[in-house]
């Protein structure tokens, strides 16, 4: 019995010590070859992403789905008495409902957003002469009294006139067919973008059909592969991922449709240009937390900029208001502790993984980053629990140091207690 024991030691110990050499030498090749693996990333990312759009509309469409399914299991359980019918109903009613609400979401934006921003552009450009002069007559106005620094000004700005001419001449002439290749290369990129959202939509279909199924499956290979406490502490895990995404993006969502219809509704109050096209673009910017109100606020200054000085002032003041108010009172109130992150986190999640991976990963951020915290904190946790040390964090406000022997938190500074205990032992030696 003995030697069959050491026996299963030695083939443990053999198959850690591959495993973490095999490791090592994946890692290092990781790092030597690390363009070829980021090319190859990159090709499959670009194949898989109609499977990655489908799974983003289905997880955003999922509550209408379970509600749809939900209600009409529950209207159809005195007149239909079999589950397995009653369940393919729902499911059918539930795939029908959210592909209608996406259909209008989509629809309704483009008819509203389409438009106005053709005769935003087209009235830009229209007024942009008038502008112009308007603005060179009032400059002419505010230096007339200094004719010098005027016909300085006057003399910059023929010169940038000039230039805009022979940049015309020099370099947007000869490189038209570059131009025209660019074009052309964004009008494919735009039609492959719109083949994957197809593609997407179909499988949006099955992953909200199947969904219950994956998941099951799902938790089968887990309790399959990995010791049932820890197969239930990714489950548990899992769980919490869904429900801090979950709650954060779709309440993200509601709070954007609110801030934009609040724009919408004062910016009319207050007769300013534009109207419909800035509330839409602080709505959808809205989603980026806590910058998401600036950066839309950055072009809708400048378009109403373009028409009336003053109000792009008053403008301005309005966001920072808005901005205060969502952040403050109704971003608490619909998000509430969803993430359980502070305002320093936030700004730290959002800088870090918009860095890394732009526009997404200023959406994404915060709730990707809530779930790093717990999960180092539930770390910090085990460590100190194994060492039968506090877990609070309470409990170390203003703690000195830990009594290794007791095992207790002492309250006093390290060099005090030192200083302390040596002057102590120097008494003792006199006496």
């Amino acid at each position: 019995m003995d030697n069959d024991h050491k026996f299963k030691d030695y083939i443990y110990w053999g198959v850690t010590a591959f495993c973490v050499i095999a490791a090592s030498i994946a890692f290092g090749y990781l790092l030597l070859q690390f363009e070829r693996v980021k090319a190859l990333a990159s090709m499959l990312l670009t194949i898989l992403m109609p499977v990655i759009y489908g799974a983003v509309m289905a997880y955003l469409l999922a509550p209408v789905y379970n509600w749809c399914v939900r209600k009409t299991d529950q209207g159809l359980a005195k007149w239909v008495s079999s589950d397995k019918r009653r369940r393919g109903i729902g499911r059918c009613i539930g795939t029908i409902t959210s592909l209608i609400v996406l259909i209008v979401v989509v629809a309704g934006l483009i008819s509203m957003l389409i438009p106005q921003l053709v005769r935003s552009i087209q009235s830009v450009v229209d007024a942009l002469p008038s502008n112009v002069n308007n603005f060179i007559i009032w400059v002419q106005q505010v230096l007339e009294n200094n004719p010098e620094v005027m016909n300085q000004v006057v003399s910059y700005m023929d010169q940038a006139l000039d230039w805009a001419k022979s940049w015309g001449r020099t370099v947007l002439a000869p490189n038209l067919d570059k131009i025209i290749g660019s074009l052309s290369s964004s009008i494919f990129s735009l039609l492959i973008w719109l083949k994957n959202i197809l593609i997407g939509l179909i499988v949006m279909i099955y992953l909200l059909n199947m969904k219950d199924e994956l998941s099951t499956i799902a938790k089968k290979s887990i309790y399959g592969i990995f010791p049932v406490r820890w197969a239930n502490r990714l489950i548990d895990e899992a769980r919490f991922i869904h429900q801090v995404f979950g709650g954060f993006i779709i309440g993200k969502l509601v709070d954007s449709l609110i801030i934009g219809i609040i724009c919408f509704f004062c910016m009319s109050l207050m007769k300013m240009p534009y109207v419909l096209l800035i509330s839409v673009i602080i709505g959808v910017t809205n989603v980026i937390p806590f910058f998401g109100p600036f950066i839309g606020a950055a072009p809708a200054a400048v378009l109403v900029l373009l028409v009336n000085p003053l109000q792009c002032v008053y403008f301005l003041i309005f966001i920072l208001l808005l901005q205060q108010f969502d952040g403050n009172i109704l971003g608490p109130k619909i998000l509430g502790e969803s993430t359980g992150v502070s305002s320093f986190w936030v700004l730290f999640s959002i800088l870090l993984f918009g860095g890394l991976f732009g526009f997404v990963g200023m959406i994404i951020g915060v709730p990707t980053f809530a779930v790093i915290y717990r999960l180092l904190s539930d770390g910090v946790k085990m460590s100190l629990k194994r060492k039968r040390l506090p877990v609070e964090t309470c409990e170390y406000d203003g703690a000195g140091y830990v009594d290794e022997k007791k095992l207790k938190i002492c309250r006093k500074e390290c060099s005090e207690a030192k200083s302390g205990a040596e002057g102590q032992e120097t008494a003792e030696k006199k006496k």
